[in-house]
């Protein structure tokens, strides 16, 4: 081997670099998520305040009976809680479900939903409409595919305490059980870990550091108000992201927590669900900026996938600097990988798959773009958004 290091070894030693420091630092930001057991009841302050927990469904004949029976059995020590559902038109049982519950604990209501106005997207108008009823201090949004552990809304209710007000968000843990929900759903996390500084969420004013899911989202009635609520951002497709912006700007806190020991959800059921639910999302997520989602694909490909291929290519044709740089490049992929599968309580050998993860998040973002850009918009149970 020669003493000088020709160009293809720069690139590959620069590109063993990135990952070396996307590994540090997704190691050092997952250390920065605050644990939302880590808050406790003394953090309730003033006490018994009122948490409405708000919950639009829409054919959720699966999800409702057992996401309605998890909030029901919360350690309300502390404060008291009352549970809303909106029933967004649905075509299936689930009223009746949520009737049959509602006539046995008198702290559940069932909402019917109406025609929905022009302008708003569905699940937008849903929880505005459960936000008009609710009777709170704080409110606190659950996704009928979402499960509670008895101390998950007490604890956060806690954390939102503990910041004086503003919004509280988590994502749980994610059950799945297709391949491709194993493949792609935990990508969230990996995103999250990888890209955003967890400390800037609390410490920064700006909405550019800010991440939410809508799936388990707490927010005081003062905040959510300041911020124009969902009225404001009622044509926005990824509503809470929107949401947790305009709480941001509006002056009030955002705190990302980790809430995957005591919440769980199975977000889709099958690989179809799971591409139109990330179709639907990718784009918009991004602000609906092309050059972000092209370049965020891009530098993944070049990230993640470029160092497999190079492994492979190395042991076909003999080439040692492929094969030993392919090599670091993988195994620093699947250490970034392992560190977000750590947070969100997946698995250790989901991340021997991240090259194939990847290249799914690449396919789904490419085809979250042409829809958007180009195309006939999203569906997403039986609506079309465009």
């Amino acid at each position: 081997m020669s003493g000088s290091v020709n160009t293809s070894e720069w690139l590959w030693m620069c590109l063993v670099g990135g990952l070396l420091v996307q590994w540090l630092f997704a190691m050092w930001n997952a250390a920065c998520l605050p644990r939302v057991r880590s808050f406790g009841k003394g953090n309730i302050v003033p006490p018994d305040q009122l948490v409405s927990v708000l919950i639009p469904a829409r054919n959720e004949r699966i999800h409702i009976e057992d996401c309605l029976e998890s909030v029901l059995a919360s350690n309300t020590e502390g404060f008291r809680m009352e549970v809303l559902v909106l029933d967004d038109r649905s075509e299936d049982e689930t009223a009746a479900l949520v009737q049959a519950i509602a006539a046995r604990d008198s702290r559940v209501r069932l909402l019917h939903g109406t025609d929905l106005p022009e302008g708003w997207m569905g699940k937008s108008h849903a929880c505005h409409r459960l936000v008009q009823e609710a009777q709170g201090d704080w409110f606190m949004f659950v996704d009928a595919d979402v499960r509670v552990k008895p101390d998950a809304i007490r604890q956060t209710l806690a954390a939102g305490c503990s910041q004086g007000g503003g919004l509280v968000t988590g994502f749980p843990y994610q059950v799945a059980k297709t391949w491709m929900e194993k493949l792609v759903v935990p990508m969230m996390m990996f995103t999250i870990i990888s890209h955003l500084p967890i400390f800037m969420i609390r410490r920064s004013s700006s909405p550019m550091f800010v991440t939410a899911t809508g799936a388990f989202l707490l927010v005081h009635r003062t905040s959510y108000e300041a911020s124009g609520g969902h009225a404001a951002i009622q044509g926005h497709l990824v509503d809470d992201m929107s949401l947790a912006k305009a709480v941001k700007r509006a002056g009030h806190p955002v705190m990302l927590a980790d809430v995957h020991d005591v919440t769980s959800t199975r977000m889709y059921q099958n690989g179809a669900e799971v591409w139109n639910g990330y179709k639907k999302n990718m784009y918009e997520g991004m602000g609906r900026r092309d050059g972000l989602l092209v370049g965020t694909m891009l530098m993944y490909f070049i990230l993640y996938i470029v160092p497999p291929l190079g492994l492979v290519a190395g042991l076909l044709t003999g080439n040692d600097t492929f094969m030993l740089y392919g090599f670091m490049g993988t195994l620093l992929g699947m250490a970034v990988k392992r560190v977000s599968d750590h947070v969100g309580g997946q698995p250790w050998w989901l991340a021997l798959f991240q090259p194939i993860s990847m290249a799914c998040v690449i396919a789904i973002g490419l085809a979250s773009w042409q829809a958007g850009r180009f195309g006939k918009g999203y569906v997403w149970k039986g609506r079309r958004y465009s």
